[in-house]
């Protein structure tokens, strides 16, 4: 019964899909390339002091900013801006933002880029993309964690998903940003070049928008070789959930492709896996399916079968993810353990709390087993045993039990308790945003190659990825991680989706957006866009601390030094004034040395 309303509560979100004269209405298939829509949520707070009697009928167009969302709602700007100038490294993505607007409804929106010219190269315009923004619903950060109901919370659309529509209606009296990416080639000769973007409409007159690239004489490497340790957790089955299809069927893993290529693109060091029954209790919208099958045969002895879980990791390394695997967790967060019992023929829970005799009894055979399967494949040195949010008893009993059991088996730790000083050899550690290491602890951890991160969630209002933050937070995470020494970022939660993700943000337990940092398939966000920014950002200031370091020119010295003052200024835990100011200051830095 619980399944049939389920599948029937499905279907009625499925039929507010609607089909346009342009586009095949399907939120099924959901191909990258992108050809369908839906229909967004009305808008709950609209801007009743919009004057939109004195915005013209025709479509208007202008430059905006990459720090703003802008209201659906709302008339934009009294004066447009037609130009828009930015630079970057070879093999740096850059964002600019356009908006367009009306009075009048429009028809059949589209983007076309030129090719980019300077005065001896061409960059072509497949450099350029432009993606609709789509609006969503979120609420506000208050107070954090805890159980909310959406009525009692100011609640609002919010400008965040990158569409993959290749044109768009804009209805009467509304606004719509349009997100622009320029992926600079890693060959790309420096220089300045210039092109456009024109704008078209069904039965319009074309805009222009001038652009402006300055591809600086320094190269980014490829995302696999980022040393910042990007670590935003996966949620394979919330993918199998929202398309309707059958978990680890054929349909799931082809359609895992298009968000897991997207997570490789910004950096993505490790890949999330559970080893036994959900790891949270079920804490989001999608319980975790199972990646590894415990069996209890009538004789007693064990079998395990790692079919999804080795195509999963097999999958990640392919994308390019493949420099640590975290199996969540020995401590799942109601302790319960399950598996088939042949003799009883049917599943069988446990709850089997570290230091207890069922607790070794039970994880014994399989660490001895998992061990094997890894040193097999080849990835027994990459895979860590990982627990999030424990008690440091838990922990040590934990750890007394793997040395004993499974020694030189990895350990990594997401830590809001402040107990990493126990454990100081754990190869991964990602303590809460505030708790701040210690300098001795930060400086052993790092000459013995160990793993030091932070995190936020549900409980940190800044810097965040909630819908409602401010887009400039998602660069100034990357920053932040930089000046506190930090070798990256962990987040909770790259697409753990709501029930109705393409249109409300908004959760049972937190903050509108803690729950997932993209969309279906394969979708972007401007919170998404602008974390990579970060971390770009972050690749190049080691890239030159590096190159200043060992240059012997005599201006050397005071250009590493202003840069480490630059970033110094992030390394702080409390909010800034101006946080979005303090950013774009320390870029024009950054730009300024990179010349």
């Amino acid at each position: 019964m619980q399944l049939i309303l389920y599948m029937f509560k499905m279907k009625r979100w499925y039929c507010l899909l609607f089909c346009c004269g342009w586009i095949t209405a399907s939120c099924q298939s959901l191909p990258p390339a992108g050809g369908e829509t839906y229909a967004e949520a009305a808008d709950p707070s609209p801007d009743v002091h919009a004057d939109w009697n004195k915005v013209s009928k025709q479509l208007n167009v202008s430059f905006g900013s990459i720090d703003e969302r802008y209201a659906k709602s709302s008339v934009p700007a009294t004066e447009r801006v037609l130009s828009w100038q930015g630079c970057g490294w070879r093999g740096e993505r850059v964002s600019a933002q356009a908006l367009v607007w009306s009075r009048e409804a429009i028809e059949g929106i589209t983007c076309e880029f030129t090719p980019f010219k300077s005065s001896t190269a061409v960059l072509d315009a497949t450099i350029a993309q432009a993606r609709f923004v789509r609006y969503v619903l979120t609420d506000v950060f208050e107070p954090g964690c805890g159980h909310r109901k959406p009525e009692n919370f100011p609640s609002s659309l919010a400008a965040d998903m990158l569409d993959t529509l290749r044109r768009f209606h804009l209805e009467a009296q509304t606004t719509r940003p349009v997100w622009l990416s320029f992926d600079i080639p890693s060959e790309a000769a420096p220089g300045v070049y210039s092109g456009a973007l024109t704008i078209s409409a069904k039965g319009r007159k074309k805009q222009k928008l001038d652009i402006t690239l300055e591809v600086l004489p320094q190269t980014l490497p490829p995302p696999s070789e980022w040393h910042f340790h990007l670590d935003l957790w996966q949620h394979p089955s919330a993918v199998a959930r929202v398309h309707q299809v059958k978990p680890w069927s054929e349909e799931h893993w082809a359609l895992l492709e298009a968000p897991m290529r997207l997570l490789a693109s910004a950096g993505q060091k490790v890949i999330t896996a559970n080893i036994n029954k959900d790891p949270w209790n079920n804490q989001c919208f999608d319980p975790y399916e199972d990646m590894i099958a415990w069996n209890r045969q009538k004789d007693g002895s064990w079998r395990y079968d790692y079919t999804v879980f080795d195509r999963w990791v097999e999958l990640m390394i392919r994308l390019g993810v493949k420099k640590q695997i975290n199996c969540y967790s020995m401590i799942p967060w109601n302790y319960e353990l399950h598996y088939y019992d042949a003799e009883k023929e049917t599943y069988v829970n446990v709850q089997a709390k570290p230091g207890e005799k069922t607790f070794e009894e039970i994880w014994t055979p399989f660490l001895k087993d998992f061990s094997q399967h890894l040193k097999e494949k080849g990835w027994l040195e990459i895979t860590n045993i990982a627990m999030d949010e424990r008690p440091p008893k838990d922990m040590k009993a934990v750890l007394d039990f793997l040395r004993k059991t499974a020694p030189g088996t990895g350990v990594a730790l997401a830590d809001n308790h402040k107990s990493y000083r126990q454990f100081p050899m754990l190869k991964d550690i990602c303590v809460s945003f505030g708790s701040v290491f210690e300098e001795n602890d930060l400086s052993f951890r790092k000459n013995n190659g160990l793993i030091s991160t932070y995190y936020v969630c549900c409980s940190h209002r800044f810097p965040n990825v909630f819908t409602f933050s401010d887009p400039a937070e998602g660069a100034y995470i990357a920053w932040y991680a930089t000046a506190a020494r930090l070798d990256g970022f962990l987040r909770w939660a790259y697409n753990s989706w709501t029930e109705h993700p393409l249109t409300d943000s908004r959760f049972r337990t937190w903050p509108a957006g803690d729950t997932y940092i993209i969309y279906p398939g394969g979708r972007s966000s401007i919170r998404f866009e602008r974390l990579r920014e970060g971390i770009q950002d972050a690749e190049k200031i080691r890239i030159l601390r590096n190159s200043l370091a060992a240059s012997s020119k005599g201006d050397a010295p005071a250009k590493l030094t202003k840069l480490n003052e630059e970033v110094a200024k992030f390394n702080t835990v409390d909010i800034p004034d101006a946080p979005r100011d303090m950013l774009r200051s320390a870029k024009k830095v950054l730009e300024e040395l990179s010349r």
